[in-house]
């Protein structure tokens, strides 16, 4: 029998539909995969800044230790404790020094003599891994222990006692000078007699006799006088670190004079 005109509206496949679900599922899956490259690299990320810091304090360590390396200085004639402070560019001056090697140089520290092996930095270098860290940000604690006190030097009434005592002054005000110097000048001018005067050369037929151990006249020893001595010339201590003072300033040192001066 004929069929009667009827419209038919096609409907969708299952395999059409198949494919969408299957295509959306598809995207779904793809995602998480995604994400997961991206959260792999977090862990690497770390690892390379962690490597970089530890590589960065490393460096600053090595170069903390470099720098507080000490130096030896060994002394030679002319040295005092001021001049070394100032070749090294000691941050302390001459205290310093004489601090970082009183058991080398002994009560008094202007008594140096030449072949004494003196450490220059050698305190400052024990403290150098002191400091801020360069991971964690945070200074190390630190103990501070206090210094001893030290005792006021003595020194004998002699000559032994008056050139070391007069060389304690003069590293005080950074005259350069040695015992060595000044004995041999000592004992060629004086003998080492305080009150030794001069009544026959040019100075005394003058009216300015020379006096006392290095056999100085009364105007050069004002002009050249050292506050925290005598004001007598004939002051054992004073006497010596006036001539001594005057020395370096006309010859650079009394270690230099070998004759009248």
């Amino acid at each position: 029998m004929p069929t009667t005109g009827k419209s038919y509206r096609r409907k969708s496949t299952s395999l059409t539909r198949g494919f969408i679900a299957a295509t959306t599922g598809g995207a779904a899956l793809v995602l998480p995969l995604v994400c997961a490259g991206f959260a792999s690299a977090a862990p690497a990320q770390t690892v390379a800044a962690e490597k970089a810091a530890a590589s960065s304090a490393a460096t600053v360590k090595e170069i903390s230790v470099q720098k507080a390396a000490p130096a030896v200085h060994s002394v030679t004639v002319g040295d005092t404790l001021s001049k070394i402070a100032r070749e090294y560019s000691v941050s302390g001056g001459w205290q310093k020094v004489y601090e970082e090697n009183r058991e080398v140089v002994g009560g008094s520290p202007a008594l140096i003599v030449p072949g004494m092996k003196l450490t220059i930095g050698a305190k400052a270098g024990s403290h150098a891994s002191t400091g801020v860290s360069a991971v964690s940000g945070a200074a190390p604690a630190t103990t501070t222990t206090a210094a001893p006190a030290v005792k006021p030097a003595t020194y004998t009434n002699n000559l032994d006692g008056w050139i070391r005592e007069s060389l304690a002054v003069m590293a005080k005000h950074g005259i350069p000078g040695s015992y060595d110097g000044i004995h041999r000048n000592v004992m060629r001018e004086s003998s080492g007699n305080p009150r030794a005067v001069n009544n026959w050369d040019s100075n005394a037929v003058a009216g300015t006799p020379s006096k006392g151990l290095l056999q100085i006249i009364d105007p050069t020893f004002r002009a050249y006088h050292v506050p925290g001595t005598s004001l007598d010339s004939y002051d054992p201590v004073a006497n010596i670190t006036a001539s001594c003072n005057y020395a370096a300033d006309k010859y650079g040192s009394i270690d230099n004079v070998f004759g009248a001066y």
